[in-house]
């Protein structure tokens, strides 16, 4: 089988998504010299970081973070091209290890109960093949020992969030989500996973599914995050 897969890195060398040289033995995705450039927040150190100070006053959460910068033609929005519109899920799974590896020693994230992606419609995610939120999701799973619930559904259609002014994007994902089996969740810890943070509409309609719960308390968990 070594041989076979020997044989097929020669034909069709893996190569890394950013720099596009090819990867060596034990450099899966990105190679080291691409991994010590990532553009990492360090938010989950600081309590009141940019994707928090996004939120105030919008949602009531607990926790708030992001693991990469995205900038236009950078390695986050790289990373995500691949996943999102080339169908590379085993970037999503990859650095959603790298995320919960970075993250598992917060004491928020080491006590969670649930990690919840943030979902697509049926119909895009039919379209697509899978959601995004998901994979990154399973690849924090692996790390975290955490489960997965997927008790969140989008339950109409919403245009691309892409090139729409905030209040737009607000009035396009707004009451756009419900939750199944709140009983669930009462009195839990959930780690809420997107990928991407741009305006936080679907991250704020999504904590509106979530706030009624008795006792839950809602943590914030995004790939990357946009800056200017």
């Amino acid at each position: 089988m070594k041989l076979f897969t020997g044989i097929l890195d020669l034909i069709f060398p893996v190569v890394c998504v950013n720099c596009g040289n090819e990867l060596v033995t034990h450099e899966t995705i990105i190679c080291t010299f691409c991994a010590v450039k990532l553009p990492v927040t360090n938010f989950h150190n600081d309590p009141v970081n940019d994707l928090t100070k996004a939120l105030w006053g919008r949602v009531n959460i607990d926790f708030a973070s992001a693991y990469l910068y995205f900038k236009k033609a950078g390695i986050a929005q790289k990373l995500l091209h691949q996943l999102k519109y080339k169908g590379r899920k085993d970037v999503g799974i990859n650095m959603g290890n790298r995320f919960a590896n970075h993250l598992k020693e917060n004491s928020f994230i080491s006590s969670i109960d649930y990690l919840i992606p943030v979902p697509l419609h049926k119909s895009k995610a039919k379209a697509r093949g899978f959601n995004q939120s998901e994979l990154i999701c399973q690849g924090m799973s692996e790390v975290l020992s955490t489960p997965i619930l997927k008790n969140i559904s989008r339950i109409s259609f919403t245009d691309t969030q892409t090139r729409k002014r905030r209040f737009d994007r607000w009035l396009n994902v707004s009451e756009k989500f419900v939750l199944s089996e709140p009983e669930i969740l009462e009195g839990k810890r959930v780690l809420l996973v997107d990928d991407v943070f741009t305006t936080g509409a679907t991250i704020e309609a999504c904590c509106q599914a979530l706030k009624n719960v008795n006792g839950i308390s809602i943590g914030v968990a995004t790939l990357a995050i946009a800056t200017n």
